[in-house]
């Protein structure tokens, strides 16, 4: 956690890693995290000013895996309701609560679409939740960074320049067909 003043209040800044989430209804508290494929999802309550910001690596677990224990926050499913269920445990209410959705970049060409399932996933849950999606800044190459002000909603969220990481090549070894035998 990050305090930093200056003209301005002091604001705690904290960091959403893989797997976290945040809930706060604090002013001075801004939730951050970087997003590649990953998705993030910013709820906010207006009424109760209260917001979270999840962070989930991929949709679903693999179907083999169980008992998860604390990686099942990584996943879509468990990420989300945590997030919901935080939220109204702090005084929210589902009916009243707005969506933001980020991330979801397809990162490595040639690989599956992980981004895109993230976002499909993210999309179908706030529709069976009836919960709003008010933005949604997702797809494409390029990772984001997010910040969020939990008490008002606020989202700010920046593309991250740089190249796209690629998968490494192979080489493929230079051979003159000479044969050497010891």
């Amino acid at each position: 956690m990050l305090k930093t003043a200056g003209n301005a209040p002091m604001t705690i800044r904290r960091n959403v890693l893989q797997g976290e989430f945040e809930v706060s209804r604090d002013p001075d508290v801004v939730l951050t995290t970087v997003l590649g494929s990953c998705i993030a999802c910013c709820l906010h309550d207006p009424v109760a000013r209260i917001g979270g910001m999840n962070h989930f690596l991929l949709a679903s677990p693999p179907s083999s895996r169980s008992g998860l224990g604390d990686d099942a926050r990584r996943y879509g499913l468990y990420a989300m309701e945590l997030l919901v269920n935080e939220m109204i445990k702090l005084g929210a209410v589902r009916a009243t609560m707005r969506a933001h959705l980020y991330g979801g970049a397809n990162m490595h060409s040639g690989m599956r679409a992980i981004g895109t399932e993230n976002t499909r996933f993210a999309e179908e849950f706030l529709r069976a939740d009836g919960i709003e999606l008010v933005r949604s800044d997702t797809g494409g190459v390029r990772a984001r960074r997010l910040d969020l002000q939990p008490a008002t909603g606020r989202v700010r969220c920046r593309s991250v320049q740089g190249d796209v990481p690629q998968a490494p090549v192979a080489r493929v070894p230079v051979t003159t067909g000479d044969v050497e035998l010891f």
